[in-house]
């Protein structure tokens, strides 16, 4: 039996290896958890339900990017109000990440070691620009993305099956909503 076992890990790790080849970082995590969500599903094992896993693989990807997008904007910033803001973002999705990471953990759910190719692009376009033109483009992308993200966390309480994943949607809404309050006022501030 523990060399049947040993076999088909050998050769789960081995397929997802080669499937992974030329994929980011955020399409590893995904594959990786659904191999072992087949997996553990053959052997009659509980696993957690794949919105859940899929939605931790989101939050995590877009929480590493709010943190390295507000990194940039504490450096790069000229307005001391998107500064605060950015620093905001740091601490505040700092603390979320590491729950994330912690509820992965339990969960045995495997989280993308960086930030997709698209949010790369995303921090490496900012990182580009200066002055305000940086800080108009740093809190449009706040807005775009704090709205983008609420969407997702409304999507996975509804969706999720998993309670303490369900209870991490909802017990950070209220900060992103938050966020997202924020950003548009300074975006209003910019502006004149």
């Amino acid at each position: 039996m523990k060399k049947k076992i040993f076999f088909i890990a050998v050769t789960l790790f081995t397929v997802m290896a080669c499937n992974n080849e030329g994929k980011d970082s955020v399409e590893k995590a995904d594959s990786v958890n659904k191999a072992h969500t087949d997996t553990a599903m053959n052997q009659n094992k509980m696993v957690v339900d794949e919105e859940s896993s899929s939605f931790l693989v989101k939050a995590a990807n877009g929480g590493m990017a709010e943190v390295q997008l507000g990194e940039l904007g504490e450096k790069k910033a000229m307005s001391q109000r998107v500064k605060d803001f950015s620093a905001m973002m740091v601490h505040d999705h700092s603390a979320a990440n590491d729950k994330v990471k912690n509820l992965a953990a339990q969960k045995n759910i495997t989280l993308p070691t960086s930030v997709s190719d698209e949010n790369q692009k995303k921090i490496d376009g900012l990182s580009k620009k200066t002055g305000k033109d940086f800080d108009r483009n740093y809190i449009d992308a706040m807005v775009k993305d704090h709205e983008t993200t609420i969407d997702m966390f409304e999507s996975a309480m509804k969706n999720t099956k998993d309670p303490d994943v369900n209870s991490f949607a909802d017990k950070t809404l209220p900060t992103l909503r938050m966020h997202l309050d924020s950003a548009k006022s300074v975006r209003s501030s910019l502006k004149h």
